[in-house]
């Protein structure tokens, strides 16, 4: 199977799991991800992160554990965002 892209990677996510926001990077061996969604309120992150690997399911047994996340809550998100001075909208993307 070849390595997935840090896209391919975000695909999966959004499609198991609604996300306000959602940023990947990564090499195809090694991701970092981003993931702001609603229903994480009130969540322990390690719930959080399950639900994560819940939306990866099958795709990403093998590479799951190259995986490494920040998952937030819109509310949690949106402060450092306008810390930054730059709305979600602006932020920056890496292709």
């Amino acid at each position: 199977m070849a390595d997935p892209t840090a896209d391919d990677v975000r695909d999966y996510i959004a499609q198991g799991l609604r996300c306000e926001h959602l940023e990947v990077e990564g090499d195809g061996r090694h991701f970092f991800a981003t993931i702001v969604a609603a229903e994480f309120e009130g969540l322990p992150r390690v719930r959080r992160h399950q639900r994560v690997y819940q939306a990866l399911g099958d795709r990403m047994r093998e590479q799951i554990h190259a995986l490494s996340m920040k998952t937030l809550t819109p509310a949690e998100w949106a402060p450092s965002a306008n810390a930054a001075g730059s709305t979600p909208a602006a932020g920056h993307h890496h292709h």
